[in-house]
């Protein structure tokens, strides 16, 4: 073999997810698998020291404190933003939630977004519009992409937000969120990225995306359920919630909050999920995010190339796949896409996502009531994998 198509030692890294064994998985934009490292970590931190962070100061309170003060640093290195604040949250939903309600709003403000948003990257937004804030919704061609037009035009004095995603869930092609962010700037607006699909799949550095907030999910990136970040470039909003573990001083009639980090994660922490997700990163870093693209790039183009070649199949977003992750949407003409996904999972055990994928707008816009079958890649994935879909896919159509 030769050429960078090849990088990942794609075996290797498969034999740490016993769970592919016997399965092909493809829905990682839904959630991601974890590897063995991951589990193993968590586990150490039940087994010989859990304890609770910021609380006590005996051996296992301290060193859970380290432990989950080294998660914010690993996480706040591997974006670039160790000049900002790392909070961790739940998931991408709590951490948009967190901009949502925390951000000082006055009627008349303006909130732009897009077409192509998952629900919690446009739900929220749409809330606000019962504080009297406007909220503009810029729509995609028929290939997911924007006019940058539509962005000068849009975004004035009175954005106060604009809140986009980094890559589609639905269509796999990445925004111009330099470009975008440029305008933002421009007019005083912060820029709220939603990097859930895009964090584990390429090198994020958030000083050259130029964005004020980045939302994302560790689920997404081989960590366990149940954490993600939100990074801001300044602390300026308010707290989501109080209680323990935020604030500095509290008297009978007032309170203070703690600096950084602190002001922002109220009760305790899903301890072991960060702890998890600071292992899942190390083991990003260990493979490398670059090797991790290209290996990528190559099994999705695979799998572009051979899916639009079926006839009776059309594959949804952009033609060009130089800009874009591993997230391939298509259908098959006569076939719900429930009726396909059941048809991958039983006849060759492929597991994919069918429906909306938590974008009931984009697929109205595009025209797609019952939505997409969708295959998501990552790393663990193979060139026979995506051969075998493909496969399965003619052997499908070929019985219609």
């Amino acid at each position: 073999m030769s050429g960078w198509t090849y990088m990942l030692n794609v075996e290797n890294i498969r034999n740490d997810f016993p769970i592919l064994e016997d399965i092909s998985y493809m829905d990682n934009a839904a959630t991601s698998l974890s590897p063995e490292q991951v589990l193993s970590s968590m586990n150490e931190f039940e087994r010989h020291y859990r304890a609770n962070v910021g609380r006590g100061v005996h051996r296992l309170a301290n060193m859970t404190s380290q432990k989950y003060w080294h998660a914010h640093q690993r996480i706040s290195r591997f974006i670039g933003g160790e000049n900002g604040t790392t909070v961790l949250t739940k998931n991408t939903t709590e951490a948009i939630n967190m901009v949502a309600c925390g951000t000082s709003w006055n009627k008349g403000d303006n909130v732009v977004t897009t077409i192509l948003e998952h629900h919690s990257n446009y739900l929220p937004w749409m809330r606000l519009r019962n504080r009297g804030v406007d909220v503009s919704v810029i729509r995609t061609d028929s290939q997911g992409s924007f006019d940058m037009g539509d962005f000068e035009a849009t975004i004035n004095e009175d954005t106060k937000l604009v809140a986009i995603t980094h890559a589609s869930n639905v269509l796999g092609n990445l925004q111009p969120v330099k470009e975008i962010a440029a305008i933002c700037h421009e007019n005083g607006a912060k820029l709220l990225v939603d990097g859930a699909q895009s964090v584990p799949h390429i090198s994020i550095d958030v000083n050259k995306l130029d964005c004020d907030y980045l939302c994302f999910s560790g689920h997404k990136m081989l960590g366990p359920t149940g954490t993600g970040v939100l990074w801001m470039k300044e602390e300026e909003i308010k707290p989501l919630l109080l209680g323990g573990g935020m604030i500095a001083n509290v008297s009978a009639d007032d309170y203070t909050l703690a600096e950084g980090y602190q002001q922002y994660e109220a009760g305790t922490p899903n301890i072991s999920g960060m702890i998890g997700l600071a292992r899942a990163v190390e083991y990003l870093e260990d493979t490398g995010m670059m090797n991790l693209k290209r290996h990528e790039d190559s099994i999705t183009q695979r799998m572009l190339t051979g899916l639009r070649d079926i006839e009776g199949i059309t594959v949804y977003g952009p033609e060009d796949n130089s800009e874009r992750i591993g997230v391939v949407s298509f259908n098959v003409e006569g076939l719900h896409p429930h009726e396909v996904a059941h048809i991958l999972d039983e006849g060759a055990a492929i597991m994919v996502r069918s429906g909306e994928h938590c974008c009931q707008p984009l697929m109205e816009h595009l025209g797609l009531k019952s939505g997409t079958v969708r295959a998501s890649l990552y790393l663990y994935n193979s060139k026979e994998e995506v051969d075998l879909l493909i496969d399965t896919m003619e052997e499908l159509t070929r019985r219609l």
